[in-house]
């Protein structure tokens, strides 16, 4: 049986609050879970001590056991020192699309063009005034 620590969400529309809670993988997100652990309340600010609470002892014990932490969990574990957590980089994730690039590279096409023959304009009426 496969375990995970996960968020399970609660609270009311648009105002989330999540259980942190051990989890058999093939439970559903806010269905049936093994222990409560913890809990997250995003709409508290950043600095709050009460915006993240988890039991250490019961997390350790059950990192021990196997469980694996959802990306979310983990970045908690790791703020609280119970688990390290890479720093990740996706240098591709400021790039715009490939519809987008299509469009800038037309539009970039399109001002050559129209630089390429303003200067062909420009030189041919030099060259009419040299020949007179």
């Amino acid at each position: 049986m496969a375990i995970k620590i996960r968020l399970s969400r609660g609270g009311s529309k648009k105002r989330p609050y999540y259980h942190v809670v051990v989890a058999d993988v093939r439970a559903p997100r806010d269905g049936r879970f093994i222990e409560r652990i913890g809990s997250y309340n995003p709409m508290l600010p950043k600095d709050s001590e009460d915006r993240i609470k988890l039991d250490k002892e019961r997390v350790e014990h059950w990192l021990s056991v196997g469980a694996q932490p959802t990306d979310r969990v983990h970045r908690f574990l790791d703020a609280e020192g119970l688990l390290k957590r890479d720093a990740r980089n996706n240098p591709k994730k400021a790039l715009p699309g490939k519809k987008a690039q299509e469009r800038l590279e037309e539009k970039r096409q399109a001002e050559e063009d129209a630089k390429a023959a303003a200067e062909a304009e420009a030189e041919a009426p030099a060259e009419e005034n040299a020949a007179e």
